[in-house]
């Protein structure tokens, strides 16, 4: 089979960077194209000097059009607006779009999954197999265990992620209530401050740390009365997204249109 053609979104940033780096060290994969948002200072860079390796004479372009490129996929870390214009646009050009943007809203989620109708969309809060791992047993905790254990997740980034509560423990949050069956909307308590009143019983708790350049660190608390199970994962470097995000490309090639989760990349799904 010919090597996958992926084009990466954000390629300016510091997972479009790490992206690009991780397809120059992948076997059966090769770089189609990189794009930044228009007004970019990195447009017209070469994507592979942004990301530290040897030029490889794929410029950072603004916009992807229908057959501008050929390419087989689009990997796509940015902003939620950009992430509803590129699950269009890979709907009308039946390109797989593997998706990491958090941030997402109700409405933004509507919409790729109205995409996902037309080709094969993969969206994550979290690629690493290690999180998503965390994220059934989360769910098999929260299943077995009643409500006399709280349930509380804490995570931490760098100071420039513009999101909170992080897509993976938005990722946990819906592990545990799916546990417990009960919606995450209206059973979780966040930016907790000043007289909040004694903890409501079987909510989920989302606390959020910003500081440094920390790649990520979650942990799931399951506190009862006179013990706490803690499950934790700690990040050190983004190319275990990077890494998870190609396999996710690999395995979405040539799936049915749909909106599937690393769940279905890794055979975790229920």
């Amino acid at each position: 089979m010919p090597d996958m053609r992926l084009i990466v979104a954000g390629a300016g940033g510091r997972m479009g960077r790490t992206l690009v780096r991780a397809i120059a060290e992948t076997p059966g994969m090769t770089l189609a194209g990189a794009t930044e948002s228009e007004g970019s200072p990195f447009i017209g860079q070469d994507s592979g000097v942004l990301a530290g390796l040897p030029p490889n004479r794929v410029n950072v372009i603004s916009e992807v059009r229908p057959g501008s490129l050929a390419a087989d996929g689009i990997i796509d870390f940015t902003v939620p607006a950009a992430t509803v214009a590129l699950a269009a646009l890979a709907a009308e050009t039946k390109l797989v779009h593997i998706v990491g943007t958090t941030g997402t809203s109700a409405a933004d989620d509507a919409k790729i999954a109205e995409a996902a109708k037309k080709t094969a969309i993969m969206k994550s809060g979290n690629m690493s197999l290690g999180i998503n791992l965390l994220a059934v047993m989360t769910k098999k905790i929260a299943a077995a265990l009643g409500d006399e254990f709280d349930i509380e997740i804490v995570e931490m980034h760098h100071n420039k992620k513009i999101d909170a509560p992080s897509g993976t423990a938005l990722l946990f949050g819906e592990a545990a209530a799916a546990g417990r069956k009960i919606d995450l909307k209206s059973h979780s308590e966040r930016g907790r401050d000043g007289h909040t009143g004694a903890r409501k019983v079987g909510h989920i708790g989302f606390a959020s740390l910003r500081g440094g350049n920390v790649a990520g660190e979650h942990s799931v608390i399951f506190a009862g009365a006179d013990e706490r199970i803690e499950l934790t994962h700690k990040a050190t470097d983004r190319m275990i997204f990077a890494r998870g995000a190609l396999k996710a490309a690999l395995w979405a090639r040539g799936k049915p249109p749909g909106l599937y989760s690393m769940l279905d990349v890794l055979g975790l799904k229920d």
